[in-house]
């Protein structure tokens, strides 16, 4: 049985019995990602192993390598 089917199943029983429809499939995905997300980095903050910003070295590293392509006293950006 696949969480539609599930979930069809649930409903029918919720009402049958009367009370609330359960909430589809996949509702609260993202909030429960970004819970997850929220919690590791708490737990690697209180470890001592804060967060280094995967992101932020991504971006530090190609900004490093399009710099190193320029020669010195060559304009910021071709005209």
């Amino acid at each position: 049985m696949d969480a539609l089917q599930q979930h069809l199943f649930d409903s029918y029983r919720a009402a049958r019995r009367g009370e609330p429809a359960p909430p589809a499939p996949g509702t609260h995905d993202a909030a429960v990602l970004r819970e997850v997300r929220d919690r590791r980095r708490f737990e690697r903050v209180v470890a001592g192993r804060p967060a280094t910003g995967r992101l932020r070295a991504a971006l530090t590293r190609l900004a490093t390598r399009l710099g190193a392509r320029r020669t010195p006293g060559s304009p910021a950006r071709p005209s």
